[in-house]
């Protein structure tokens, strides 16, 4: 959508995602992100630690039901998503405003490890599952 803001933040789970569901069944994982800053001192000659950047994160669907399985605290990761302002009043009334990442992709960061992924497949519609075993029957080679 034209005017959003797109971002993509590299840090750390500060906690295991949460997986909550809405009224209407909607899974959604939610977790917090902190990014921190690796600055050279030239002082000291070596590198320090910067103010982190603590981002809280939503993701919707069958990728937050991914993540929530999949990612745990500590791990680091990529998050890809619209930036998101948001007003609320806190419980004393006080009227609050948070910045918040609406993830669209999460992976885990290979710099400092390794993954094996595992592709998840989602139940097909009984009609839409025997749409393509009819179309191997005839002996058609699979396009790809």
């Amino acid at each position: 959508m034209a005017g959003e803001t797109l971002v993509t933040v590299v840090g750390n789970l500060t906690a295991d995602p949460e997986l909550r569901h809405t009224n209407s069944g909607i899974p959604v994982a939610g977790f917090t992100i902190a990014s921190t800053p690796r600055v050279f001192d030239r002082d000291r000659s070596e590198f320090v630690d910067g103010e982190p950047l603590f981002l809280r994160c939503s993701l919707w669907r069958q990728a937050g039901e991914n993540a929530a399985q999949s990612l745990a605290r500590g791990m680091r990761v990529i998050v890809t998503g619209r930036l998101r302002q948001r007003t609320f009043d806190d419980k004393e009334g006080i009227r609050r405003t948070t910045v918040e990442i609406d993830a669209e992709e999460v992976a885990a960061s290979l710099t400092y490890a390794t993954a094996k992924v595992t592709k998840t497949y989602r139940a097909a519609p009984p009609a839409a599952a025997a749409a393509p075993a009819a179309a191997d029957a005839g002996g058609d080679p699979h396009p790809f």
